[in-house]
This record gives C-alpha cells, structure tokens and sequence, in this order.
C-alpha cells in the first residue's frame, strides 16, 4: 500500500488551566463542557509512559486507505519508506517529535523539563526540549522564561518557599507570529490568553515548582510541585540558544526559520493561491497548517489528501510522485528533522 500525507485524530486533555479556544479559533470539534488545555496532534509513547495507560498511547490516522493505523503501527509496517534517515528514540523505537497546540485560559505552572545529564541518573526522566509558536494571544498576554539574572539555586529555593517565584522568572510579552525556543532546563510557564503551536521532543516529564495556588476542583487539594527535582535540572546560566534567522522568498512561496535545534528544526512557509509543483521532499516533514487550504495528490491513491487551518499533517519519507496545490493562500508551520 502506498503511503501519502497523513492526518490523525487528535487526543483532547482536559486541563485545569485549559480552554476552548481550540475549537473557537482552530476550528477543532472539541467535547463539550470540558477544558481541554492541550490537542495532542502526533504523538508515539511506548507502554508505561502516559500516565494511567499500560499499552501503546500513538496517534491514530484520520482518514485515506490506512485509516485507523497508529503512527507505531506504521513505524513497524513501513520503516524508512516513513521515516527516512531519522533516528527513532529509544529502545521502543519511537516516534521522534511531539506535537501539540495548547490552550491557556489561566497561566500553566512555573516548570521545567529535565536535560539529558538528569535522565541519564534518573529512570523515568525522559528530555523535553520544546518550541512555542504563538497563534492567538489576548492583550497583554506573556510567557514566562528563564531565570533573572543573578538568580542562583539557593535564592530560587527561598523564593518557592515564600511563594514569590514570578519574581525570579523573567516575563516576555508575546504577539501572534512569534516563536520560542525551549531547551530542557528553562524554567517556563505558558500565560494566560495564549493559544500555542508546540513542538517538542516526545517526553511527557515535567517538574512544577509553582502553581499558583491553583486548587484543582476534582480533588479539592492543590497540585503536587517537585521542587527537589526541579532544581537539580533548572538551568542558571542564562544562556539563551541564538536562533538563526533568514527568510528565502520567491514570486509564490517565502520560507522563515525560527528554530534550529538537536532534535528539530522549524520554519514557516508562506505559499499563494494556485501553486500546484511536486512535493520536493525525501525525509518526514510535519505541516501544521496556520492559514488557508490545499491537497496533495499521490500516484496510486485514489483521493487527495487534504489540508486546511488547525490540521497537522505528517508527509512520509517515501512516497510516489507527490503533488501539491494550494487552494488559498496558505501559511504553515514546517518541522525536520536532524539526520544523525
């Protein structure tokens, strides 16, 4: 069976903190009466990793001939007709990248996501290394990132214990069309009126160190921090990776980088009403679609793949004389992958 682009039914997480913006603004059919903070879009966790799961938690495909196949499914089925020269993670072979858009009605806890020298020491850690985009922001809206200047592990300690965290957190205002990096050990926290594209490495491990004395109403009790592990990974430096910026544009397509990291690279494209030219890629590339329509057609499959705002979509390694058209203009987000 041919492989072609592949969209999968989303995995909606209710959160504490969550909205429903991602139905609102992205057009999501989202389940009513709940919150839901996080769509989870492409996804692969082996057995054990999601909490309150014991098999597989990977994303399902939506629609065309392989509908109802998990990502993993394919993994094993295709190799690297799927995923090309790309190293799966793990000993499970999993799939390398976790993408998401996330809905912040209220602030998401101050936290941060261990580095590789902690996972190494410490089994269940897993390295989160992640990227915000910025969607839709309400006025005044910030993210929280790194720490102030001058702050060390001792006066971050004092200051979770006299609950005044934010101080040592810098703020960043943020408008749509912005983009963040964040490498593991970052302590960060997403605001209150963001809607966010995520790109991350697959890894669920987050430590808390302040939750805004949130009380989560299912249990009556406030949600537990991990303030020793937290700072044993946060990073005091101050360091902030220089991302490199370039912009390459001709008469109907502009191409914008914005990431560049280990674990993936990210960059928008912009491409007009009408372009119909073959899909020049020849390793996984994700899509996921700001703005606007368009299909890929595939030899040998008999409907085109589609494509519209909110979608996320995964274009295999190998497949056979793809054909792009766009039927509005369009802008995306394009995530690659590192070749090791």
């Amino acid at each position: 069976m041919p492989l072609y682009p592949l969209k999968f039914k989303p995995r909606f997480v209710e959160k504490i903190w969550g909205g429903r913006k991602i139905e609102s603004v992205l057009g999501k059919k989202l389940p009513p009466g709940q919150m839901i903070g996080e769509s989870w879009e492409l996804y692969d966790f082996p057995p054990g990793v999601v909490e309150g799961t014991r098999g597989w938690v990977s994303a399902e495909v939506a629609d065309g001939p392989l509908a109802g196949k998990t990502l993993h499914q394919l993994v094993e089925q295709f190799g690297q007709d799927l995923y090309g020269d790309v190293s799966l993670v793990g000993e499970h072979g999993q799939f390398p990248i976790l993408i998401k858009f996330l809905d912040a009605r209220e602030d998401l806890s101050i936290q941060v996501h261990p580095d590789e020298e902690y996972c190494k020491g410490n089994a269940g850690a897993h390295l989160k290394s992640e990227a915000w985009y910025v969607v839709q922001a309400d006025e005044g809206s910030r993210i929280l990132k790194g720490v102030v200047p001058g702050t060390t592990r001792e006066s971050l300690k004092q200051a979770i214990e006299e609950g005044t965290v934010e101080q040592r957190v810098k703020s960043v205002s943020v408008k749509p069309g912005q983009c963040h990096y964040l490498p593991s050990g970052t302590l960060h926290a997403l605001g209150a009126g963001i809607l966010a594209a995520e790109v991350q490495t697959p890894s669920d491990t987050t430590f808390r160190v302040y939750d805004f004395n949130r009380v989560d109403v299912t249990t009556g009790k406030t949600r537990k921090l991990h303030v020793d592990q937290a700072l044993q990974c946060i990073d005091f430096s101050g360091h902030e990776p220089k991302q490199p910026r370039s912009h390459v544009a001709s008469f109907f397509t502009t191409v914008s980088s914005l990431v560049s990291s280990p674990y993936f690279k990210i960059e928008k494209v912009r491409m007009t009403e009408g372009v119909e030219e073959p899909v020049p890629y020849d390793q996984p590339v994700v899509w996921m679609m700001l703005e606007g329509s368009g299909q890929v057609k595939v030899s040998d499959v008999p409907e085109p793949a589609t494509f519209t705002r909110g979608d996320t979509v995964l274009l295999p390694a190998k497949m056979k004389n793809p054909v792009i058209k766009t039927t509005a203009d369009c802008q995306w987000l394009e995530v690659t992958f590192p070749i090791h």
